[in-house]
């Protein structure tokens, strides 16, 4: 079965050149600090939101600068909402992939809080059981919504430099991806 394509770890590749990168997962980091410097620190979809929400975000990314090379990138799609927030949408158009008997649905609930500033997050994966849809499982997280200018000022103020966003159009990814250099 073909590995399928991580859009972060493409958007790393294309910075750093052709090669093989040692790639690990920001939560990873947190949970157990590398034992030697690594090239990419990735952060999928929700995590950074999430961890704000924690008041956790300023140490992991502390953690995430200090466990790469010199040169190493932070590689970390968020989703900005910092405008939705003022509409607060209860939910994304439900996410379908698969065929047949594979389909599966994914549904995403939002709660969002009464200031606009954070809000709870429900994911819902439905799969086709014998004559009906079935709940496979569900997540619930509580996010902080972050601004592009906060997501910025975080990962400057955690040590890196050469901060830069992609939009969905420059990187392949549906959400924007930030990469961020630790320095020499």
């Amino acid at each position: 079965m073909p590995v399928p394509e991580d859009p972060l770890s493409e958007v790393a590749a294309a910075v750093l050149g052709a090669g093989r990168h040692e790639i690990v997962d920001l939560l990873d980091v947190v949970r157990h600090p590398t034992p030697h410097p690594v090239d990419v620190v990735r952060a999928g979809d929700d995590l950074l939101p999430r961890l704000a929400h924690q008041n956790a975000l300023p140490q992991a990314l502390r953690l995430a600068r200090q466990s790469l090379r010199p040169g190493g990138l932070l590689v970390a799609a968020v989703p900005e909402l910092d405008k939705l927030s003022r509409l607060r949408p209860v939910a994304p158009p439900p996410k379908v992939s698969g065929r047949g008997q594979n389909r599966q649905v994914t549904v995403q609930l939002w709660d969002w809080s009464p200031d606009g500033e954070s809000y709870a997050l429900e994911v819902v994966r439905l799969v086709r059981g014998e004559t009906t849809w079935e709940v496979a499982n569900t997540v619930a997280t509580r996010h902080r919504v972050l601004s592009p200018e906060q997501i910025s000022d975080e990962l400057t103020e955690a040590g890196f430099s050469a901060v830069q966003r992609f939009s969905p159009a420059e990187c392949g990814h549906p959400l924007p991806v930030w990469v961020a250099v630790a320095p020499a």
